[in-house]
């Protein structure tokens, strides 16, 4: 007898919840209709926008039939001036790639107690194969320019100038070594990323 009182809630219990899904799907259904109809079925995309923009604007800067006929200060009408095209020059713009030698790299100065610290980078605007070309030379190109700073004094590391004739220096025989290994030397300046004489 217990089971038979027990069907009956049961079948209750489902239908509640069955009247409820039923409920939430209609007021969902109302307010999906409701935004529908207030706020219409598809808003304009940017493109249209922008479309609808430069269609009003060439619209409002044609010139109408009655302006091309204006007449002068003498009754006569005004020609129309003829545009001029020149051609601008083109200069092709080539990226400069850089590459930092990692570290730094330090030299005794010549007849001197003192030594000189370096960080040295390359550029170059030929391609990144020239900066393959230094890296995979690495230990080679280190050792020229040590061998080049080595060569310098106190005297000649002094001065802005001093420091732009070591660059052009270095630029020099780090190309002069990719020539030897790589066939071509692609370096158009060196770089003292960093620069300490103690």
């Amino acid at each position: 007898m217990a089971d038979d009182e027990d069907e009956p809630k049961k079948k209750s219990g489902i239908l509640k919840i069955l009247i409820f899904v039923a409920g939430g799907l209609v007021v969902l259904g109302i307010g999906l209709g409701a935004g529908y109809v207030l706020f219409g079925s598809q808003a304009e995309s940017p493109e249209q926008v922008a479309a609808n923009i430069i269609e009003r604007n060439n619209n409002a800067a044609a010139p109408s039939e009655d302006e091309d006929d204006v007449e002068g200060g003498e009754g006569e009408s005004r020609p129309k001036p003829d545009k001029v095209t020149k051609e601008s020059p083109k200069d092709e713009v080539f990226q400069t790639l850089y590459y930092e030698i990692p570290g730094t790299m330090t030299t005794n100065l010549r007849d001197s107690r003192r030594f000189l610290q370096v960080g040295v980078g390359v550029s170059t605007r030929y391609d990144d194969e020239i900066l393959r070309n230094v890296e995979s030379n690495l230990p080679a190109i280190k050792a020229v320019i040590l061998a080049t700073l080595s060569g310098y004094g106190e005297e000649d590391v002094i001065g802005r100038d001093a420091r732009d004739a070591m660059s052009l220096e270095l630029t020099k025989v780090i190309n002069e070594e990719l020539e030897l290994l790589e066939g071509f030397g692609g370096v158009e300046s060196v770089l003292l990323t960093s620069f300490v004489m103690q």
